[in-house]
């Protein structure tokens, strides 16, 4: 073991405590061990010098990882691959006869009025897989007892896990996103809403730009105040806010709302914290995320406020859409989800070498319907480039 003293790091950090002198720049590469991956023969004791150090405690880094993206899963089937989703049109008004009749006209009651019925097929899918091979015998002399022995396999487990569950988020979200960029490009401004634009309109003398948006409480008061109309809004029967062109309706009960976490943290600390009356600015339900599509390296703003994804047109093109700013999205439930998931596990006992491998599955469907109602809320510049 190697001991360093830090007798004049104490005495200084001392006189930091007691108020003797101002804050200086501390040395701590003597204080902190980053830790090494292997130790050698340095590894021996300061008596006799030749007693190699043994391991007093072993500490296993096994902690569960959950992930935290909106819950749009939705349920499996067995049998079949196909999801056909099935909707009825409303059908039109017709003249009431009752208080048209005309002295010996005829009114014929055997007219057939067909029912406007269309089906949509949903039958993509997608997999990946993560391997790990475990070998007991091998790893044994390593550890001092089962139990430790039995902490390894487990930590190797749960690092698996995290990583099923890091890619099965992601692809969460890659659903989400998909659906925003597609409303983005439809360029509707009733479902593509751009916050900034809708405020500074209101208020010219504001110029509010997209950078301080986020930190001007009047600004998050108007896009709060936005944000509940549209609630309410999509509850009443409506072509407006899917991109079909289909008469919808999304009650609360079956509406996700998704935010940035920014814009609710913002939300919480610029209004609700000075706000006497804080039910007239509160938030409505949310789930949260911390990025849309990833954190960048520094979690800023511009990164995790944004998608650069392509996606499919209804023509069979693709098209790039890339944008920043996005604070939140607004979706029935029956918009986006993830089919038919199935996760699962398969084995194999190499006998020559004595090793197991396993390999967890995932397989699943992500759907987009445009038919649905979906609403995204965005700042930016109308000046600015995405």
């Amino acid at each position: 073991m190697e001991v360093k003293q830090v007798y004049a790091l104490s005495n200084s950090a001392a006189s930091e405590a007691l108020g003797r002198e101002n804050v200086i720049l501390e040395d701590l590469t003597n204080l902190v061990d980053i830790g090494r991956e292997i130790f050698n023969a340095d590894a021996v004791d300061r008596y006799v010098r030749s007693l190699v150090n043994h391991i007093g405690k072993v500490i296993f880094v096994n902690r569960p990882y959950r992930g935290s993206v909106p819950s749009v899963l939705m349920d499996g089937w067995q049998f079949g691959s196909v999801l056909e989703k099935i909707t009825a049109e409303l059908p039109e008004a017709t003249v009431n006869e009752t208080w048209e009749l005309v002295d010996g006209a005829s009114y014929d009651p055997n007219i057939f009025y067909k029912p406007k019925v269309s089906a949509k097929f949903f039958n993509n899918k997608v997999t990946f897989e993560v391997p790990v091979s475990i070998a007991q015998r091998q790893v044994e002399q390593s550890f001092s007892s089962g139990t430790q022995l039995n902490a390894f396999i487990s930590m190797i487990y749960d690092a698996v896990e995290k990583a099923m569950t890091i890619r099965i988020d992601a692809f969460v979200m890659k659903t989400i996103n998909a659906m925003t960029a597609a409303t983005l490009e439809d360029g509707n401004t009733a479902r593509a809403v751009n916050l900034l634009a809708l405020y500074n309109a209101r208020y010219p003398n504001a110029n509010l730009t997209a950078a301080a948006a986020m930190t001007t409480p009047e600004f998050i008061r108007f896009a709060v105040y936005t944000m509940a109309n549209y609630m309410d809004r999509l509850e009443k029967i409506s072509e407006i806010f899917n991109m079909g062109g289909k008469a919808r309706f999304t009650p609360k009960d079956l509406l996700h709302v998704v935010m940035l976490s920014d814009f609710r943290n913002a939300a919480d600390v610029y209004l609700q914290s000075d706000t006497f009356h804080d039910a007239y600015t509160k938030l409505p339900n949310a789930e949260t995320v911390p990025y849309w599509q990833g954190s960048g390296t520094d979690y800023s703003f511009d990164e995790i406020s944004k998608i650069h994804v392509n996606i499919p047109t209804p023509d069979g093109a693709t098209a790039e859409v890339v944008q920043t700013g996005i604070l939140c999205v607004m979706f029935d439930r029956d918009a986006l989800g993830v089919l038919n998931p199935d996760r699962r596990v398969t084995s194999n006992y190499n006998g020559k070498a004595e090793f197991w491998n396993y390999w967890y599955k995932w397989d699943s469907g992500y759907f987009n319907d445009y038919n649905e109602n979906f609403v995204m809320f965005y700042v930016a510049d109308e000046d600015a480039e995405p």
